[in-house]
């Protein structure tokens, strides 16, 4: 595979580091193909990685060797490489610390699991021809491999006596049971390449590769269900203090102080509910936030239909850009383009975001999960929408590939802290808010119940692995030590979203602890940094400036952001 290129082919010793994080990306492209697709590199995309204990040592490896030359050099005085070596060495010591503590192992989760990467890699992958299905079906029929590597992995985590918690095991065997049943039982994979126009030589081999990666789906699924499931029952949802800190560290670059992240998601809580109810009243004379919501489920405006969901994100996503190019932000050419898509049945309930390619060749996607619904209020989803899409996710992300030739690809990709993306999308739909978009009835309630749902987050997903005890003038368990139980009645008290909903993101944030906090701590650092950046300027502090400046910093753990984005 050839180093990824350099558009002004800048090769002095001054980014002598992002050399080293090219060189790293390059390697672990090879030990991981998924990687390698969303890069948009060109070789190895008939394969998939190696999930078994075997594959994690040989990334291991390529952490702690990177590591070492690292060490072995001097960053000099080039801010770019200076950053760039600090989130490379962060970034693979968190990594190592989750592999020392053999989270690989125990690797179940409805939204970030090994199985659910295998089945996203192919909608990301080429389509448009024969030669890309062709590609397709060679990967496709490598899925069997993939899962039972990944099994392997868990069989021995289990041997070892780390195994995922009961509640999330359950889920996980639902949701594969729904790929399964997809397509009258054919499963996912023959619905998604049912629309392949191929000659029939490579439709048998699409059809032969879509029945063998959907049986091992199935035999993942039973195995889970019969050997697993019985061992995680014995062992508690919640992971522990101590993996909490280390899991926790991996999401946001940085060592949590739990108690105060806990502290201050409850003083956002009372805030945000404050705001809340006055929005309620606006709506509604007299109204609670929960009649509020359901007057606007009930008469406030809505599309009806999934395509038709999907063209006014889409127009949504395109009217943002237009508006906000030469105002708040200079948007290059290539990132003016971003999809809205409808996210595969089996998804987990939360919309997201997939990168361009580094080539901008795939464009950057939302993808909205239906849950079977073809009604959709737009109260609950604008808010959202700027999250995901502009000036959210894409705006960042998408602008990390048009600059990382002068970055590092690691700074602008696998390098990714989740608390600097998340948080920036959080600051994102804040913007919206300080400019006034959120304007129709229902806008800013969406807005701020999207808030809560984050400063809940925060709470419980504090509280439920770390047995943090809730306060006495909770609404919900006062006094009591968070449960799955409790968390789900307070989110379901204090939120206008669905039931299924709400379950899917208690599975999700007792799977993948801490990566729920990392929205709200991130936004809060990108608000101190702003704060700080504009008081130091004054008058001649630029909006637009410190926005582009700030998203040509590249990923930041917590550890720096506030202060590096202070400085621009």
């Amino acid at each position: 595979m050839p180093d990824f290129p350099h558009a002004n082919d800048v090769r002095s010793g001054s980014r002598v580091v992002r050399d080293i994080a090219d060189r790293y990306v390059n390697a672990l492209a090879q030990l991981d193909p998924i990687l390698a697709t969303r890069l948009g590199v060109g070789q190895n995309q008939d394969q998939l990685p190696d999930l078994s204990p075997a594959g994690q040592e040989a990334i291991d490896a390529l952490a702690r060797s990177t590591l070492t030359e690292l060490a072995g050099v001097n960053a000099g005085a080039d801010a770019d490489d200076r950053r760039c070596g600090r989130l490379l060495a962060e970034r693979l010591e968190a990594k190592l610390a989750m592999s020392e503590q053999r989270e690989h192992l125990r690797a179940v989760s409805n939204l970030f699991g090994p199985p659910q990467q295998v089945r996203s890699v192919f909608l990301d992958m080429p389509s448009a021809t024969e030669d890309d299905w062709a590609m397709i079906a060679s990967r496709m029929s490598k899925v069997p491999a993939a899962l039972a590597g990944y099994r392997a992995s868990l069989a021995e985590g289990m041997g070892a006596g780390l195994v995922a918690g009961p509640r999330v095991v359950r889920a996980v065997v639902d949701q594969l049971g729904t790929w399964v049943a997809t397509a009258g039982g054919n499963g996912w994979f023959a619905e998604f390449a049912a629309d392949a126009d191929v000659q029939a030589p490579l439709r048998a081999r699409l059809d032969d590769a879509a029945a063998s990666a959907i049986a091992a789906v199935a035999d993942l699924r039973d195995w889970l269900a019969s050997d697993y499931l019985p061992v995680a029952a014995e062992h508690a949802d919640g992971v522990g203090s101590e993996r909490y800190l280390t899991c926790a560290r991996n999401w946001t670059g940085a060592n949590l102080d739990a108690a105060e992240a806990y502290s201050w998601g409850w003083s956002q809580f009372n805030e945000i509910r404050e705001q809340m109810r006055q929005e309620a009243d606006r709506i509604l004379s007299g109204a609670t936030v929960r009649a509020a919501m359901e007057h606007l489920d009930a008469h406030g405006e809505a599309v009806e239909g999934v395509d038709a969901i999907r063209t006014r994100l889409q127009q949504m996503m395109d009217s943002a850009i237009a508006e906000l190019d030469g105002t708040m932000f200079d948007i290059a050419d290539p990132v003016k383009v971003v999809e809205a898509r409808i996210a595969p049945r089996g998804t987990a309930a939360a919309p997201y975001y997939t990168a361009p390619s580094q080539d901008f060749a795939r464009p950057g996607r939302t993808w909205l999960p239906t849950l079977g619904r073809s009604r959709f209020p737009l109260w609950e989803l604008v808010s959202t929408w700027y999250h995901e899409g502009v000036p959210g996710h894409h705006m960042q992300l998408a602008q990390w590939k048009y600059i990382a030739d002068r970055l590092s690809v690691y700074q602008t990709g696998p390098g990714g802290v989740s608390a600097c993306a998340e948080g920036w999308a959080l600051y994102a739909e804040r913007l919206m808010d300080e400019l006034g978009y959120l304007t129709r009835p229902g806008d800013r309630l969406g807005y701020l119940d999207a808030q809560m749902a984050r400063a809940i987050r925060v709470i419980i997903d504090i509280g439920m692995h770390t047995g943090a005890t809730i306060p006495a003038d909770s609404p919900v368990g006062p006094g009591q030590v968070w449960t799955p139980e409790l968390a789900s009645e307070f989110f379901a008290m204090h939120s206008g979203r669905h039931k299924d909903f709400l379950d899917s993101e208690i599975i999700r944030y007792l799977s993948t602890p801490g990566q729920a906090i990392s929205y709200k701590l991130g936004e809060r650092a990108w608000l101190t940094g702003r704060d700080a950046a504009r008081a130091a300027r004054g008058a001649d502090f630029d909006l637009k400036a410190w926005h582009m400046a700030a998203l040509s910093l590249g990923s930041l753990g917590l550890d720096d952001l506030a202060d590096e984005l202070a400085a621009v």
